[in-house]
């Protein structure tokens, strides 16, 4: 029974059509999990190449996202291991100065609640990013994501680790943060490690 709901409504997100009229694309989720997942790995939403191969993190954004991990492109998309669920499952389009739209507000309230619960392995989950940490941090955040990244040990009682995007655009940001190198990516590396090496129960 659990096998079925899962895999049904797994389905009826890959086919949601919910934002259509804004999605300049339009519609094409992307997400990636089954139930056995031990790591959830939220990010914002997917770019042009993800839209076009329908694989999350399949950009330079995911091969810096990757070597902070540690970890090989095989792990890495292995759904019985890891679950990848944006706060936009839909490439949202591109704002006025020519960086992508915020996630559609509409996805994550109608998605996140009904996903989530159908991954009870989960050990740890990464906050990529501003918008995943609004939503699930909310007023628990610090003043900035530059903060709330700094703070991340407030945040692994209750199984959550707060980065930034890896994008391109933060790049600069983390040669102005060089503990974000030297004091947090050991301890997500630690972390993420220990998410596998744990009896999950």
């Amino acid at each position: 029974m659990a096998s079925r709901r899962f895999d049904a409504t797994l389905e009826e997100a890959r086919a949601c059509r919910h934002c259509a009229a804004h999605l300049p694309l339009g519609p094409r989720p992307v997400v990636r999990m089954r139930p056995s997942a031990r790591l959830l790995i939220v990010g914002q939403a997917p770019g042009t190449k993800v839209h076009e191969s329908g694989l999350p993190w399949n950009d330079r954004s995911g091969d810096v996202l990757r070597g902070w991990l540690e970890m090989d492109r095989d792990t890495f998309y292995d759904t019985t291991c890891i679950a990848i669920m944006p706060m936009g499952f839909c490439y949202p389009g591109r704002d006025a100065k020519g960086g992508d739209n915020p996630p559609r507000p509409e996805c994550a309230p109608l998605w996140h609640p009904r996903l989530r619960p159908l991954l009870p392995k989960i050990r740890l989950t990464l906050l990529v990013g501003q918008y995943a940490q609004m939503h699930y941090l909310n007023t628990r955040r610090q003043k900035t994501m530059t903060e709330t990244v700094r703070h991340f040990r407030d945040y692994l009682p209750d199984g959550f680790f707060p980065l930034p995007h890896p994008s391109w655009r933060n790049m600069a940001w983390q040669k102005r943060n060089p503990w974000f190198t030297t004091d947090v990516l050991p301890e997500l590396r630690r972390a993420v490690r220990a998410c596998f090496t744990t009896d999950a129960g």
